[in-house]
This record gives C-alpha cells, sequence and structure tokens, in this order.
C-alpha cells in the first residue's frame, strides 16, 4: 500500500512543555513516524487557564537556554520551534484551527496545573476534528497506576518501591528520529521578547556552572557515570565531594529522559552505588505518585495534624536564612551556593531545610517558596513532597522530633571545611576544630583567623539548644491535641 505523501496529510502538533528533548521522547517519535508535516510548539503559560504557578528565576533563566538548543536541535532535523505566550486552552486550539492540524501530541505531565491545561485544551477542541494525545516523556511510569493491595495510593516508600521495581517495566531508550516531516511553520514570538533572562545579571556562577539543553544532559550523565556512579552509595553525603550527579535540572526539564539515565548507569561499575542512584529515581516517581493523588500538596500538609501547627512569623529569621548570613556556617554554605549556581547539594538541602523549619519554626512552605524561584531543579512534585518530609508533615517523613544538628552533620559530612571555605570564605581562615562552630571559639583564634562575630560574620541568629527546644515544645502542643 502507498504511503501518503506528507504534503497530503494535515499536520499535527508537536506540543512541548517540559520534555525539551528529541532522543527518547515518545511525543516525538510518535509525531515522526506519522508521516504528517510537523509543527513543533512551546507554550508559555503562567497563570493563564490552567492557573499555571509562575517560573521562579532560575527556571525561567533555564528555560530561556534550553528553548535556545531545542530550536536549534530541531533546524537540524529541518524543521523549527514556534513560541506562543498565553493559556494554553486558547493557544493551541487557536493554532489548529490556523493550520488545520488533525492532532496534538504532547507530554503527560503530572502536575495539577498542566492536567488541567489538557483538559481545558481538550474540551476546547470538543469535536473539531483535532484530538490531544499525551504520551509519557518524563516519568518512568503512570503516577496513577500504582496502587496499594486494597486499591490506595501508596504513603510510604519502601512498599511504594517494591512494587516498582516488580511491577514497572523500564524499556531501553530510543534514538532520535532522522528527520522531521516539513510543515510551514506558523509565526513565533521572539524568545528575546519573553523576558525570561534577568535584568539584574546575578546569572555568571550558573552560565558557568550549567549547559542548559540536551547536549549538556548527555555531557552530565556521561561524567556521572564514569567518575562518580560507583561510589554514589558513600560519597553522596559528602557535600565537598563531586558524588552527586548533578542531572535534577536536566531531569525537571525532560532534556533527559529518566529511561535514558536508567539504562547508562548499567556501564558503570559498582552496582552498590547504581542500586543507589536508582533508587533516587524511584522516589522521583514516588514523588509524582504523591501529587497526582495529593494536588493540594503545596498548600497543606499530608498529615492533618499538623494542619494547625503553631510556626512562627520571623521575616528577619527567613531573610537571614535566605542570605547566607544566619551565623551556622554550613546552612550559609548551602544557601550561598543556591544563590550562586542556582543548585543545592542534597544533603545540604536537609540540613538548610531543618534548620529553617526546626531551630527557626518558620513555615515549610516558606522554604518551599523559596527553593521554588532559586533552583533551576525546581519541581513542584520533588519540592513539596521532600519539604513535607523534612519538615515531618508529609508522606513517610522523618519524625518532626529528629531535629538535624547542623554543626554535627557538618563536621561529619564537610570534616575538612571544603565546602564552608568555598562559600563562606570569610571564614576560610578558621583551623578544622573552630570552623563548624565559630562562636564557640577562643578570642585569640578568631583575630588571627581576622574574624569578628558580628561584623566579619553573623552571631547565630537562634542558640541550636533553644531552638530545638522550642521545636520540641511545639511538636508538643499538637500531639497533645492526638491524645
Amino acid at each position: 500500500m502507498k504511503r501518503p505523501n506528507p504534503s497530503e496529510l494535515p499536520p499535527v502538533i508537536l506540543w512541548f512543555r517540559r520534555d525539551l528533548r528529541l532522543a527518547d521522547q515518545e511525543a516525538v517519535a510518535v509525531a515522526a513516524e506519522s508521516g504528517a508535516p510537523v509543527i513543533p510548539v512551546f507554550v508559555l503559560d503562567e497563570g493563564g487557564g490552567s492557573s499555571a504557578r509562575p517560573l521562579g528565576g532560575a527556571s525561567r533563566w533555564w528555560l530561556h537556554h534550553s528553548l535556545n538548543n531545542l530550536a536549534s536541535a530541531l533546524g537540524q532535523l529541518g524543521s523549527g520551534l514556534v513560541l506562543r505566550r498565553g493559556p494554553a486552552a486558547e493557544i493551541l486550539p487557536a493554532l489548529a484551527r490556523e493550520t488545520g492540524a488533525s492532532a496534538i501530541h504532547t507530554g503527560f505531565m503530572p502536575d495539577p496545573s498542566e492536567r488541567a491545561a489538557d483538559r481545558a485544551v481538550t474540551e476546547t477542541l470538543g469535536d473539531g476534528g483535532c484530538r490531544l494525545h499525551r504520551h509519557r516523556t518524563t516519568l518512568l511510569h503512570d503516577p496513577h497506576r500504582l496502587k496499594t493491595q486494597t486499591g490506595k495510593p501508596y504513603g510510604v516508600f519502601t512498599p511504594f518501591s517494591k512494587t516498582f521495581e516488580r511491577e514497572v517495566h523500564v524499556r531501553p531508550p530510543a534514538p532520535t528520529p532522522g528527520r522531521l516531516p516539513g510543515a510551514e511553520l506558523p509565526p513565533s514570538e521572539r524568545l528575546d521578547d519573553w523576558g525570561l533572562l534577568p535584568a539584574i545579571p546575578w546569572d555568571a556562577d550558573m552560565a558557568q556552572e550549567w549547559t542548559p539543553g540536551e547536549g549538556g544532559a548527555a555531557a552530565r550523565l556521561d561524567r556521572f557515570v564514569e567518575e562518580a556512579a560507583a561510589h554514589y552509595a558513600t560519597d553522596r553525603d559528602f557535600m565537598a565531594r563531586p558524588g552527586t550527579s548533578m542531572l535534577s535540572p536536566h531531569l525537571h526539564w525532560g532534556e533527559i529522559s529518566p529511561w535514558q539515565v536508567w539504562d547508562a548507569l548499567d556501564r558503570a561499575e559498582g552496582p552498590g552505588g547504581v542500586a543507589a542512584y536508582r533508587r533516587e529515581l524511584i522516589w522521583r516517581e514516588f514523588a509524582a505518585h504523591l501529587l497526582w493523588h495529593h494536588p493540594d500538596l503545596v498548600q497543606n500538609p499530608l498529615r492533618e495534624e499538623f494542619q494547625d501547627f503553631p510556626w512562627r512569623e520571623d521575616k528577619r529569621g527567613l531573610r537571614a536564612w535566605q542570605r547566607g548570613q544566619t551565623g551556622i556556617p554550613v546552612v550559609d554554605a548551602a544557601m550561598r551556593e543556591l544563590w550562586a549556581i542556582g543548585w543545592m547539594h542534597n544533603r545540604a538541602r536537609m540540613i538548610a531545610a531543618s534548620f529553617l523549619v526546626k531551630h527557626l519554626l518558620i513555615p515549610w512552605h516558606a522554604g518551599e517558596a523559596w527553593f521554588w524561584d532559586t533552583l533551576v531543579d525546581a519541581d513542584l512534585a520533588n519540592n513539596c513532597v521532600n519539604w513535607q518530609w523534612v519538615a515531618g508533615c508529609g508522606a513517610d517523613a522523618a519524625p518532626f522530633f529528629r531535629i538535624f544538628n547542623p554543626v554535627l552533620q557538618s563536621k561529619k559530612f564537610d570534616p575538612d571545611g571544603r565546602y564552608i571555605r568555598r562559600w563562606v570564605p570569610e571564614l576560610a581562615r578558621l583551623p578544622d576544630a573552630h570552623l563548624h562552630a565559630p562562636w564557640a571559639a577562643p578570642d585569640d583564634v578568631l583575630r588571627e583567623a581576622r574574624i569578628s562575630l558580628g561584623r566579619t560574620y553573623p552571631k547565630p541568629i537562634v542558640d541550636l539548644a533553644e531552638g530545638r527546644a522550642r521545636a520540641l515544645a511545639a511538636l508538643d502542643t499538637v500531639t497533645a491535641r492526638q491524645r
């Protein structure tokens, strides 16, 4: 049977979202295999019909560069990228009418606003002949599929991971299509007109650290597999070591698929490190599963008894934490790393988050909002689930009474002080014995290191023992109501 000439077929729209790649991208593959002319499009939908949460500053920076990269890659396949801004429920049906498209192929997104956008696009398309087709492009499984034996969603990670390993088949990744059937592309907005890049150039360190786009993701994965994956289980906790993958922003933006990562780990030596990293990939799936079944995670704790937890309003404390000026060196190092490169080591995230919600008793929502604005990997599911985990109010959460001592954490996971000295250089001259708690150093040691507490470096904004006691007292008010 003769295959139809692409010029005789109505075009199909390829709607990119947080899956900004061409390799191992099911929506791309299906559109390419349709034989119809393909119209690639990205819609910037912030606060439109889907009530999408506006992107943070670091995410906007990343998105600008990733879209540039994607447009270039599409050009190499003989295509291009159409940019439109506005509610997806208005933009896509209008584009379908404008081009006569018969189908829209897109990724399957777990976030509530994106699910709402899918429903709105489908409703607006109606029975006009153009249909929305969703494909799995960002996750290893469909987040609504796995259930407990009683038919309920999982709330504990270990049984979820066991079911995942038993039931989810992780397939080998697919290559980039050789070409996309050409189409006459409709007019596009200019990326530079979207204003995604910062007006004040605070992004210099991010530009040095990251290469957004599919090529940067592949290079980062290769480096991790060759240099760090085998020792991941032990090295991942040490904040100054290159022991983590730093793939989180590439995975969030879909510049690499979790299938590609999972498959590439087979090349790494050291099964312990590979198993530990794959467990982190499954945690990412668990977070998506939780958000799917609890779409209000960004506002409400999963554990209802924390709904009325006696959080404190402390604007000065929050500002000091955001700026890395708490007087606790490891916390300040973590927050300055975040501001500089839009990313923070995972162990440092737990220490900094625990300090905010427990020693300062500031609501986890405030920390989640700051991470949303400053992380290049700001993922709604991961961000909310992990903050609730630290705050003791989420699924499978660490108990609230488990309060990290930042000094002990610092001594254990930055024993030679390299992490602190990099990000808090005003403390660099302190000897290791006093670096983690400069307020306890003798006056002559501080003078020798050219440190004046309260002037060249802050005094602690909270006494750690008092902060711990205050947190436990707050917890008592919650547990008392449960008795």
